[in-house]
């Protein structure tokens, strides 16, 4: 019965010490908290990726914005001089309408699936420098563990958006 008790008593200080010793690990875990969102719009290479697409992007749109006016124009002639053409200048003058749609349809399409392509490539870029910029932050202050998203409430002193925002900015 003895060493029974005792075997108890040491079992009971090992889950003590293990406790003690577990609840002290956590005491000392530096905690912080990123709000991912807030980064993607405030973050200066969030309007340089902008700005650099309108760039890219922008001959391909006033092309279309043109098609789109001749399209209008020669919709307007045929309402307008429609009676006057012979039946084949007619059908003719609608085909080419016609053709023209399709082809601006197509054009529009392609412009937007490469603008998509493009803002994918460019968010990928950025959420790259927004994890340097937090594994720097969080190395250089000595955090444990950095959460992203999805929490329900983090604390103003654990969020650390501002300096990875400043870490952004300087790059």
């Amino acid at each position: 019965m003895n060493q029974m008790f005792k075997k108890l008593v040491s079992a009971s200080v090992l889950v003590l010490t293990t406790t003690l010793s577990v609840s002290l690990q956590a005491a000392e875990l530096k905690v912080g908290y990123v709000q991912v969102d807030k980064i993607l719009q405030e973050a200066p290479q969030t309007a340089e990726s902008g700005k650099k697409l309108e760039r890219e992007f922008s001959p391909r749109s006033q092309e279309l914005e043109r098609t789109q006016k001749q399209i209008r124009d020669i919709e307007t002639a045929l309402d307008k001089d429609g009676v006057t053409l012979s039946e084949t200048d007619r059908r003719n003058k609608e085909r080419d309408v016609s053709n023209l749609k399709i082809e601006f349809q197509r054009k529009q399409r392609e412009l937007r699936e490469d603008i998509n392509l493009r803002k994918n490539e460019e968010l990928t870029s950025l959420q790259d420098r927004i994890n340097k910029a937090v594994q720097t932050v969080s190395e250089t202050d000595g955090y444990d563990l950095v959460i992203y998203g999805g929490v329900a409430y983090a604390s103003k002193k654990i969020d650390i958006t501002d300096k990875v925002l400043k870490m952004l900015g300087k790059k």
